[in-house]
């Protein structure tokens, strides 16, 4: 059986960390306030405070949920835009301040996400109001992703294989095996679907876990690439990507049978991904790296954003811009490689 050790980080971003949320984020943060409730089950619940900076402090998840962009992150910060990402306001209640790491939602209101303490969180007003669905402490295993059937029928998955389902919208779970009879102990990075309906699991050593039962039963594709897969997108013309680390990018022609590697113009690691209403793919990754495809992501073009930072997020903005999001929080670019190294991208002045 193999299994990775979890080590506390003591910054905020470490590029040697064993997944990419973790290499971002600091494991047990909490916020400096509190204001602990008690919930049904008598469990002391403190919830995520106001603050100034939750748009600056880093952010490890973000989705579209009809008009609305809604990011997650450390202190369990839940910060939502309904401009595409030129203001934000922070949600006026979340019932934990464990780091978030992932935000799925089913439509514009129902939302849920996961975050370590094996936390999961529910919305049902478009992520203003979020209430308590699953928390076990003592599992130490932090949620890395969250994916849902339909509004009842989802997904937790996370550190160590460890997975929960519900069958009834998040209000009571059941943990399971992703593979039964499986002894595998690694980290399930992301679930998401393909086009087609088909679950496709990113994890480590090169492992593809893929279900065309609506996840009743999952089976281990092997991919070329032995190292991680953080995350995963599926894209309008049936193909699909995986990426992680060391700039590995592979897409699937077939429903996630088979993987061939693709030119991602890096070699930094990759953590998240978004296709744009006019087809354009843009990845991005650690050390300010952005990464834009006009070919469904069979080549980037590479921008390296001038601050350097990590980044795990991208999501559409308005006009000409995508939004992404990392270390810094929220910061907005433009939506072409072009003008975003005009604008963002690193420029090296000689000295001399």
């Amino acid at each position: 059986m193999r299994k990775t050790a979890l080590k506390p980080l003591a910054t905020a971003l470490s590029a040697a960390a064993l997944g990419f949320v973790f290499a971002l984020a600091p494991v047990g943060a909490q916020a400096e306030e509190a204001q602990p409730a008690a919930a049904a089950n008598g469990e002391t619940v403190t919830y995520a405070t106001p603050s100034k900076l939750a748009t600056k402090d880093l952010l490890l998840a973000a989705t579209k949920a009809g008009n609305r962009l809604i990011a997650v992150g450390e202190f369990g910060h839940v910060i939502y835009s309904d401009d595409l990402g030129e203001t934000w306001k922070q949600a006026a209640s979340v019932p934990t301040q464990v780091t978030l790491t992932s935000v799925y939602f089913v439509n514009d209101k129902l939302g849920f996400a996961g975050g370590h303490d094996s936390t999961v969180l529910r919305t049902d007003d478009g992520g203003d109001h979020w209430t308590l669905s699953y928390h076990d402490a003592k599992a130490q295993a932090p949620i890395m992703s969250v994916y849902f059937v339909n509004e009842n029928h989802g997904f937790a998955m996370g550190a160590f294989s460890f997975v929960i389902e519900t069958e009834d919208g998040g209000k009571t779970w059941n943990q399971r095996s992703l593979v039964e009879g499986s002894t595998e102990d690694s980290h399930l990075n992301m679930v998401f679907a393909e086009k087609s309906g088909t679950i496709l699991v990113a994890a480590e050593f090169g492992t593809v876990y893929r279900s065309t039962d609506q996840g009743k039963t999952f089976h281990e594709v092997k991919t070329p690439y032995e190292g991680s897969f953080w995350g995963g997108l599926s894209l309008s013309d049936g193909s699909t990507l995986i990426f992680g680390m060391r700039g590995n990018v592979y897409r699937s022609t077939d429903d996630g049978v088979t993987w061939a590697k693709v030119n991602s113009g890096t070699e930094k690691s990759i953590g998240g991904g978004v296709e744009l209403p006019n087809g354009e793919v843009v990845l991005v990754g650690l050390q300010g790296y952005v990464g834009y495809s006009s070919d469904k992501g069979l080549n980037f073009t590479e921008v390296v954003r001038a601050d350097r930072l990590g980044y795990v997020a991208v999501t559409q903005g308005g006009e000409g811009k995508i939004v992404v999001y990392g270390e810094p929080g929220v910061k907005v670019q433009p939506d072409t490689p072009e003008a975003a190294e005009k604008e963002v991208g690193f420029h090296f002045t000689s000295g001399s």
